[in-house]
Formats: structure tokens, C-alpha cells, sequence
């Protein structure tokens, strides 16, 4: 593993723990966050990640959308994320992370 991946893997770490650390919080919000942790990992991106409501339910592993619309709207309102909508088909939605409510901690 190279510095730039072992840097980055620390950082989801932190992010999970401030994450654990709030009492709002609970296993569906972790799940939504997690997932849309994984998805920035993957995309190399740690601020503005391209999400789809598909890819966040099935790494999620929440099942219904009214469940999924319920968490990703507190996730929303509680300002942990910034969600902006795409609504051409061929482009994806963005979530970005609010550094500044992770940095409140």
C-alpha cells in the first residue's frame, strides 16, 4: 500500500469516528455515510462525490427508498452533506461532504 492510499484510508477513519461520536446519529445515517465514503474512495474524491440513490442503497444495504429518503434528508438537515440533484439521466448527483461540521467536533 502507498502513502497516498494509507493518507486517505486515515482520513475515512477520522471521518467515521467524529461520525460514531454523535448521539443523532444512528446505524441508518452511519450506513448512508458510509456508503457515500466508500463511493469517494473509490472515486479518489474526498469533498464533491457522484452518487446515485441506487449505488447508496446497495452499499448501504437499506432496502427501502422511504427509509433511504428519510436518513439522506436528516444526513441533509443535521449538515453533514450537501446534496446537489442531477436531473439529466446521464449525469450523476454530487454529495458533498461539509468539512466544517466535521471540524466542529
Amino acid at each position: 500500500m502507498n502513502q497516498t492510499n494509507s493518507k486517505t484510508e486515515d482520513q475515512i477513519i477520522d471521518q467515521l469516528s467524529i461520525y460514531m461520536d454523535d448521539p443523532q446519529l444512528n446505524v441508518w445515517h452511519l450506513a448512508i455515510l458510509t456508503a457515500i465514503l466508500s463511493l469517494g474512495y473509490r472515486q479518489k474524491e474526498r469533498h464533491r462525490i457522484r452518487v446515485s440513490r441506487r449505488k447508496i442503497m446497495l452499499l448501504s444495504h437499506i432496502n427501502t427508498i422511504p427509509t433511504y429518503h428519510k436518513y439522506f434528508k436528516q444526513l441533509q438537515e443535521l449538515g453533514y452533506i450537501k446534496y446537489k440533484p442531477s436531473y439529466h439521466p446521464g449525469y450523476r448527483s454530487e454529495v458533498e461532504l461539509n468539512q466544517k461540521r466535521l471540524s466542529m467536533r
